[in-house]
């Protein structure tokens, strides 16, 4: 039986293909997920810098409250950054995941010295915190202000452009830090230009998920 997961994205989506875009990368990659996808409301740059940050928190509060009515087994909040992953774990009883601590663990599973794709200047701080020394480099591409930015052909060269400055400080493991780079596939090209793992926020979240739900179910049995 799937299991169903709300997924919250944190830019203002009226496109319905693209608002299940992410919900669809995890089932994808994991059938036994099944995905429903929320956009905040008033936010078509989505999350950006702090000010962004601490706008959207209200709106992806309200959505994860709304999801857990709803009746789904996990929250799953699309952003590397965890814009009020804290905040609600506090109030809801059923798992919160964010797309930053789900990648920066995977990552650090992977190898010893990760590279860290961001979107803006700094990596988001909690991938910072679970990373610690592990975190040997970062880039953004230069041009590149916010996640709409990542869909156009000078925002794909400039991601590859800071790919290929991560990779000049012998990192044996790329994060992406943005789930921007998840909507335009950005992990599978980066793959080819690295050779070395890359990890992808979204799928990332989508195993962490599954992996935090398969072992509720096997305690609930015992």
């Amino acid at each position: 039986m799937a299991h169903l997961i709300g997924l919250i994205r944190v830019i203002t989506i009226n496109d319905e293909e693209l608002l299940n875009l992410h919900g669809k990368l995890i089932e994808r990659a994991f059938p036994e997920l099944r995905v429903i996808s929320r956009s905040i409301e008033d936010q078509p740059k989505g999350i950006y810098d702090r000010e962004s940050e601490e706008k959207a928190k209200p709106k992806i509060l309200r959505l994860a409250r709304e999801f857990e009515k709803q009746g789904v087994e996990a929250v799953v909040i699309s952003c590397a950054a965890d814009p009020a992953v804290g905040e609600a774990r506090k109030e809801l009883k059923i798992p919160v995941i964010g797309a930053g601590s789900a990648a920066a663990s995977i990552a650090l599973s992977l190898g010893e010295r990760i590279g860290v794709l961001n979107l803006t200047e700094e990596t988001p701080g909690i991938i910072k915190r679970i990373l610690g020394k592990h975190l040997v480099a970062e880039a953004k591409p230069r041009g590149v202000e916010n996640t709409l930015d990542l869909l156009t052909d000078q925002g794909k060269n400039a991601a590859r452009k800071a790919l290929e400055e991560l990779l000049d400080n012998n990192v044996d493991v790329i994060l992406l830090g943005c789930t921007g780079y998840s909507t335009i596939g950005f992990a599978k090209i980066a793959e080819e230009i690295a050779r070395i793992p890359v990890v992808d926020p979204v799928i990332a979240s989508g195993a962490v998920t599954l992996s935090v739900l398969r072992q509720r179910s096997c305690l609930i049995k015992t």
